[in-house]
C-alpha cells in the first residue's frame, strides 16, 4: 500500500489526528481490474459510533475491511492509498495484521461461534495473545467480557456448554464477547443485526450504544433506521465513492448530496 503525499499543514495534521482514531487518505480497492473504492477519504473519532450506509454493492463492506486489512485474505484484492489508527499507518510492512486485528476487532453479519464451550469462545483471543498469565486471570477476563456483551447473567451457569447452542441473538453478544476480550480499540460489525428478531437486534443495538463509552465502532447497516438509533457519524457510499459523511441528525435531515436525499427517501438502494 502507498503512502499518498500530504498537503496538510503539521498544525492541521496534528488537530486532526487529535479528533480522530481512524484517518483514511485517498484510499483505492481494486478486485483484480474492478475498481471497487475510489478515493475514499474519511476522520472517524474516537468512543463514537460511525455508520457506513448506502445501497447493495456500494463498497460499504469492503472499505470497513480495509480498517483491519482484512482484505489481504483475498488473493485478487489489491489496496492504496493510506489508512491510519492513532497516526500509525497499520500498512506499514512492519504492522503484523494479527496484532492489528486484536486492536480492530470485528463482529460479521451472521454469528460465527467456534464450536468450542461459551467460556473457550471468550477465552481463546486472551490465551493466544498471552494477555493471561495464570486460570485466574483467564477467568476475569472471560467473566469480564460477557457482562461487557450483556450475556452474563444468560450463561454463567452454563460457561461449558456449547457456544453454538445459544440463540442467535445471544450467539451475536458471544461474539461481540469474543471480540471485546482482547482489549481492542475499535469494534467494526458488518450489518450485525441482519440475521437477528427484532428483540435480540433491540439488545444488539442497546449494547452498541453502551460499548461507545470506551471503543471507536464503526458499523455497515443496510438499515437507516438503525442507523439513525445508534449512530452520531453517518457515512454515504454509493458506486464505490464516499458520498458524503456527516453528524448523523444532518444526514437524515438536511444531508448535502440529493443522492444521499433520495437514498434516504426510498428512490434508490
Amino acid at each position: 500500500m502507498s503512502n499518498m503525499p500530504t498537503t496538510m499543514t503539521t498544525t492541521t495534521k496534528a488537530a486532526t489526528m487529535n479528533e480522530s482514531k481512524i484517518s483514511a487518505r485517498k484510499v483505492q480497492v481494486f478486485y483484480g481490474d474492478k475498481h471497487a473504492i475510489k478515493d475514499v477519504e474519511i476522520e472517524i473519532p474516537p468512543r463514537s459510533v460511525t455508520a457506513f450506509i448506502g445501497p447493495s454493492g456500494c463498497g460499504k463492506s469492503t472499505f470497513l475491511r480495509c480498517l483491519n486489512r482484512m482484505n489481504d485474505t483475498i488473493a485478487n484484492c489489491r489496496v492504496e492509498g493510506h489508512i491510519s489508527i492513532d497516526g500509525e499507518n497499520i500498512y506499514d510492512p512492519k504492522v503484523d495484521p494479527v496484532q492489528l486485528r486484536a486492536k480492530v476487532g470485528m463482529v460479521f453479519q451472521k454469528p460465527n461461534p467456534f464450536p468450542k464451550s461459551i467460556y473457550e469462545n471468550v477465552a481463546y483471543g486472551p490465551r493466544i495473545h498471552g494477555l493471561a498469565r495464570k486460570k485466574s486471570d483467564l477467568d476475569d477476563i472471560v467473566s469480564s467480557a460477557l457482562q461487557k456483551a450483556g450475556l452474563w447473567n444468560e450463561v454463567k451457569d452454563r460457561l461449558d456448554a456449547p457456544g453454538t447452542g445459544l440463540s442467535g441473538g445471544q450467539q451475536q453478544r458471544l461474539c461481540i464477547a469474543r471480540a471485546v476480550a482482547v482489549s481492542p480499540e475499535v469494534i467494526l460489525m458488518d450489518e450485525p443485526c441482519s440475521a437477528l428478531d427484532p428483540i435480540a437486534t433491540a439488545k444488539v443495538e442497546e449494547l452498541i450504544h453502551e460499548l461507545r463509552a470506551n471503543y471507536t465502532i464503526v458499523i455497515v447497516t443496510h438499515s437507516m433506521q438503525q442507523a439513525a438509533r445508534v449512530s452520531q457519524r453517518t457515512a454515504m457510499f454509493h458506486l464505490g465513492e464516499l458520498v458524503e459523511e456527516n453528524d448523523t441528525d444532518k444526514m437524515f435531515t438536511n444531508p448535502d448530496d440529493q443522492r444521499t436525499q433520495d437514498y434516504i427517501m426510498g428512490r434508490f438502494g
